[in-house]
């Protein structure tokens, strides 16, 4: 009787243990979550990236200059064709180009700050904007231009 119970409980054992095996834990890592995961970034991204240029809309002229290679974000002032004045996409008036700059140049005075005059704006407007710029300690002042299409 002793050796009829204790037979029972060994193969009853084994039974256990192979059980267990088909229930742990699975050690492969499933990479389709993932894949569906960067698939989506990569189409977000995709549509996002032409929105993040500078959103005034400026008929630039052409010039030969070649493109110049920037590591950062620039700080754009832009003046359109009615002499409405932009820091980057917002509309400001003459007199708020300097404590704005101010405000948001990190690196002092010798932060380049890009200046997008349309075609047909007046140049006087576009020298005002230059002038506040300059007087105020500015050194690092560019025209952005596009590049001349070859006919």
């Amino acid at each position: 009787m002793g050796m009829s119970a204790g037979g029972a409980k060994a193969s009853g054992g084994g039974r256990r243990r192979r059980g267990g095996r088909r229930g742990g834990a699975i050690s492969e890592i499933n990479v389709t979550p993932l894949v569906d995961v960067m698939l989506v970034l990569l189409i977000i991204f995709m549509v996002a990236a032409p929105m993040m240029t500078v959103g005034v809309p400026i008929d630039l002229p052409e010039t030969q200059a070649k493109a110049m290679n920037s590591d950062t974000q620039p700080i754009t002032v832009s003046v359109n064709t009615n002499g409405e004045i932009f820091l980057q996409e917002t509309p400001i008036a003459i007199d708020e180009i300097l404590p704005k700059l101010q405000a948001i140049a990190t690196t002092g005075y010798s932060e380049r700050i890009y200046v997008r005059g349309d075609t047909a704006a007046a140049y006087g407007v576009v020298m005002k904007v230059m002038a506040r710029i300059s007087s105020a300690g500015y050194k690092n002042i560019g025209l952005v231009t596009l590049q001349e299409q070859e006919k």
